[in-house]
């Protein structure tokens, strides 16, 4: 069974891995394209595997795991890079749905 990593820990390993490089961080506008050109991956895997596009049988096989990986990567370097805490900006994040869209959705009843 694979360790369980909290967000500080996905961080810290994405820092060491990035921190052996001389060349460090990209700056953010150019992680900010890279994340966008990840965000395009993404969206081509979910295109065909749920959407009207099916693969050519000459494009290598990506999966949407593989993909959020990567934009999970790069969103990492950028916090890093900008000094974020992550495990703050999620609770912030959370607290503003909770807060704010907490009527917005259809609740499920108990035992749904």
């Amino acid at each position: 069974m694979r360790e369980h990593k909290t967000i500080q820990q996905l961080q810290s390993e994405v820092d060491a891995y990035i921190g052996q490089f001389k060349e460090g961080y990209f700056s953010p506008l150019a992680m900010m394209a890279r994340l966008t050109e990840e965000m395009g991956e993404l969206a081509r895997e979910i295109n065909h595997q749920y959407g009207e596009k099916p693969k050519k049988s000459t494009e290598p096989d990506n999966s949407i795991e593989e993909e959020l990986g990567d934009v999970l990567f790069v969103a990492i370097c950028l916090a890093n890079s900008l000094g974020i805490d992550l495990q703050t900006a999620h609770d912030r994040v959370m607290e503003k749905f909770n807060v704010r869209d907490k009527d917005r959705w259809t609740k499920k009843e108990e035992g749904e």
